[in-house]
């Protein structure tokens, strides 16, 4: 029988919440400030399907673009055949995280100042 090619195709892990995780999304997800430039990671939260983003992007740390109300526009780079084209998606606020990609920069870059001044 050929399997199906869907949306959500091949995603029973991914897109199922963890053990004792479940329930609704926390207050601070969506009062958590989020602007123009930050780094985020995508991460698609099971129990929203409103807003939420393509597999594929689930996991993938991105740029933010935009912000509005209730969602964020987000820069994701994407293989395609080879070459690597910049996708600009818009996801709502549940489904997305701050990165951590940047602290260590950040920390190296601050830690450089202090031994630049000594």
């Amino acid at each position: 029988m050929p399997h199906s090619f869907g949306t959500r195709a091949r995603t029973r892990h991914m897109f199922a919440k963890k053990f004792r995780q479940h329930g609704p999304v926390k207050l601070s997800q969506y009062l958590m400030a989020i602007k123009v430039g930050d780094y985020v990671d995508i991460f698609a939260d099971p129990s929203i399907h409103k807003g939420m983003p393509h597999k594929h992007y689930h996991g993938r740390t991105g740029i933010v673009f935009n912000v509005t109300k209730s969602a964020v526009g987000v820069r994701v780079n994407k293989p395609v055949n080879g070459r690597i084209i910049e996708k600009r998606i818009h996801v709502r606020i549940e489904h997305v995280r701050k990165s951590t990609c940047q602290k260590e920069i950040l920390a190296r870059k601050v830690a450089n100042e202090a031994a630049k001044a000594e």
